[in-house]
């Protein structure tokens, strides 16, 4: 995580070195009413920024600034009832693995962010290295790092959790904006060896019950897409649970002339942004096969 920083009693991040791009630390989760203050701070702070940031929310997709702009997106699911939901908007499947969670036992409740959650969280975590062909960032971490990334956004976040008898074995981390206008699922995980269960589908089912109890219109699943990445797993899984791609604006504004100069370079985006999406494909094939072969040799005894 790059360096944080208040401007305008917002919390900003700052990342990378050419360019330096900043956004909220909320970036995603929270919105801008009137972005001039941040970014007149952001020209008068000691921090160098090149280029700052930021998108607008489900609730308001329109164009709205003449800053440079990109469209971004949500994967995201308009939320009125439950029973519209579940009758309405998903497939069959997903609404037979929910059942199927309920007949196999797992329950599911809001739990308070105490040491039990943590404790639970942690374990999620250290089940398995890999996840979906690539290293799971969060593998390996203490308890106590576990604990301090969780307890951010408190004041704004519900955590949901999945139960076969009193463990733990999927949760979510629901995080709405400052209005109570979009809730994102900040987190959300369930126990491979638990998969048989469907605990992933009835955390979703609940998240979507909690927004409308809370009258909360839209429900994000982060990205529906990401860059020029195709369809995947993932992507059809939202969409089967009733998520849709729903573009926002998101806007580059320059601070400085290196900013500029970048924006006009497009390097305000990774470098893997620029290649083939039929590369990086074969990349991410490759580097699945690896890690699952690396994975089954370390588990295979010598």
């Amino acid at each position: 995580m790059g360096s944080v920083f208040k401007v305008a009693e917002e919390q900003i991040r700052v990342d990378g070195h050419f360019p330096r791009v900043a956004r909220l630390v909320a970036d995603g989760y929270e919105f801008l009413s009137d972005p001039e203050p941040v970014l007149t701070g952001l020209r008068q702070s000691a921090q160098r920024v090149d280029l700052f940031t930021f998108t607008q929310g489900l609730m308001d997709t329109t164009p709205k600034y003449r800053y440079p702009m990109e469209w971004d997106n949500f994967a995201a699911l308009p939320v009125s009832t439950f029973e519209n939901w579940w009758n309405k908007q998903i497939k069959s499947y997903p609404r037979n693995r929910a059942r199927q969670a309920e007949k196999k036992g797992v329950t599911l409740r809001e739990v308070p962010f105490d040491d039990a959650l943590v404790q639970g969280i942690w374990r999620l975590y250290n089940e398995c290295p890999v996840r979906r062909g690539a290293p799971f960032s969060h593998y390996g971490k203490n308890i106590e790092t576990v604990r301090k990334e969780e307890a951010t956004f408190l004041d704004t976040s519900v955590f949901i959790g999945a139960f076969l008898d009193s463990q733990l074995i999927g949760f979510i981390k629901l995080t709405w904006d400052q209005h109570r206008t979009q809730a994102n699922l900040m987190n959300i995980l369930s126990m491979m060896q638990h998969r048989d269960k469907a605990p992933t589908n009835a955390l979703i089912s609940y998240a979507v019950r909690a927004c409308a109890d809370r009258n909360i219109h839209y429900l994000a699943y982060q990205k529906f897409s990401y860059g020029k990445k195709e369809p995947d797993s993932l992507s059809h899984f939202k969409e089967i649970n009733g998520f849709e791609r729903i573009q926002v604006p998101r806007y580059y504004v320059p601070i400085t002339t290196i900013g500029r100069a970048a924006l006009r370079l497009g390097l305000h985006h990774k470098f893997s942004h620029h290649l083939p999406e039929s590369f990086m494909a074969k990349l991410r094939e490759a580097r699945g096969a690896w890690y699952n072969r690396s994975l089954k040799s370390a588990k295979e005894p010598s």
